[in-house]
């Protein structure tokens, strides 16, 4: 084996390790790295602690598209796209580096012991968006009222949208605990 190839797999090695680490399903690592399924399933495992999970990827442009995700994965795939463009990681590198960035950001200005134990955009789900944006599946969209882009399934009107930010829906933030939390203050 030479010098190179040794070190292309050292690299495919360390990047699944990163991927598992955030959460990558089995297909994803299989899709970013030339490591055997067996190999990347013992990594797995090794990592995690737990057999990888069974089943397909979840595969829905529509779940970009509600209020909650849309914020998010417009957040995530902006910061991908300044990865990608103007650091050294590319691509799958870039993925990692973003997701771990976009982590930190969403948890920001929450207090301590109060971030959500699971982020709204799983890593899974930002490699997914990543594939539907290379798919011409979906785009950037502007909104006319902050100029901020988020993701809009491709080819749909721009003018008017207006995001989930700027006019969010009727029972946004309305959650069960919320309302428990409000109505036992209120009593």
């Amino acid at each position: 084996m030479s010098t190179k190839s040794v070190s292309l797999e050292a690299d495919d090695i360390l990047l699944a390790t990163d991927m598992v680490r955030l959460g990558a399903r089995l297909q994803v690592l299989q899709a970013e790295t030339s490591l055997s399924y067996d190999r990347l399933a013992r990594l797995y495992r090794e990592i995690r602690g737990v057999s990888p999970p069974k089943g397909m990827l979840p595969f829905s442009v529509d779940w970009f598209m509600t209020w909650l995700p849309n914020i998010h994965s417009s957040l995530f795939y902006s910061i991908y796209r300044y990865m990608d463009t103007f650091t050294p990681a590319k691509k799958a590198r870039a993925l990692v580096e973003a997701y771990r960035l976009y982590l930190e950001q969403s948890s920001v200005g929450l207090p301590p012991g109060d971030s959500p134990s699971e982020p709204v955009l799983s890593f899974t789900r930002a490699w997914m968006l990543l594939r539907f944006f290379d798919g011409g599946l979906v785009q950037l969209v502007r909104c006319e009222q902050c100029g901020g882009q988020f993701v809009a399934h491709a080819h749909s009107l721009e003018a008017g949208f207006v995001c989930a930010i700027c006019k969010p829906p009727p029972r946004a933030g309305k959650t069960r605990s919320q309302r428990k939390a409000s109505h036992a203050v209120h009593s």
